[in-house]
């Protein structure tokens, strides 16, 4: 495996911590300015400033209440096991996903959205939504899989299944952008601690 397990309960303070030391999947959107809510400058931002928690709106902790039920049936549907972990990538340390589930026996992924939104693009159009795509292929990356499953829930509709392949010229260029993005960082970091007093 190109990753190690990380043991932590996803929301926790030591979960935020860790994440906000590496770049994660659901930051590679923003990076690769395919995020239509958030900049690669409000990411920085997000990055430098202290640890606290993240601010949850209404459809994120929808979204979160509804995950347990989405897993259960996606398991039913696929017939394996899954369970939500963090992981590492071993070459690159600073990149790091948070995994709706993985079953890594059978080298499986999904991603869980339960958002209207997200539902409502996805039926419509049999894909994934763009501003997903970059998260999806960032967790391909610290994972080393092939494909990862998007399961799209909304209670009293019928869960959609897409399966992602690996996009490997995305994932060359997001690695670089991701790479220049995170270097930035860590030179602002560097920078605050050698102006304190």
């Amino acid at each position: 495996m190109p990753f190690d397990i990380v043991d932590l309960d996803q929301g926790s303070a030591d979960w935020l911590k860790w994440r906000a030391g590496g770049i994660g999947a659901s930051d590679a959107p923003a990076i690769m300015r395919e995020n239509p809510w958030k900049s690669p400058a409000a990411l920085r931002h997000e990055k430098l400033r202290p640890h606290g928690s993240r601010p949850v709106n209404a459809a994120m902790a929808r979204g979160t209440a509804l995950e347990p039920a989405a897993r259960a049936l996606y398991c039913d549907r696929r017939k394996i096991e899954i369970s939500p972990r963090c992981i590492q990538s071993r070459a690159r340390p600073w990149m790091r996903a948070s995994l709706d589930g993985i079953c890594a026996e059978h080298r499986i992924l999904v991603e869980i959205k339960c958002g209207e939104s997200a539902y409502r693009t996805a039926s419509r159009h049999r894909a994934v939504p763009r501003y997903y795509y970059g998260q999806l292929q960032h967790a391909l990356a610290v994972s080393g899989c092939d494909a990862i499953d998007f399961w799209c829930y909304l209670p009293g509709k019928q869960p959609l299944l897409i399966e992602v392949p690996r996009d490997e010229p995305y994932i060359r260029r997001m690695i670089d952008s991701e790479y220049r993005f995170w270097s930035a960082i860590e030179a602002d970091v560097l920078k605050a601690l050698s102006e304190m007093p």
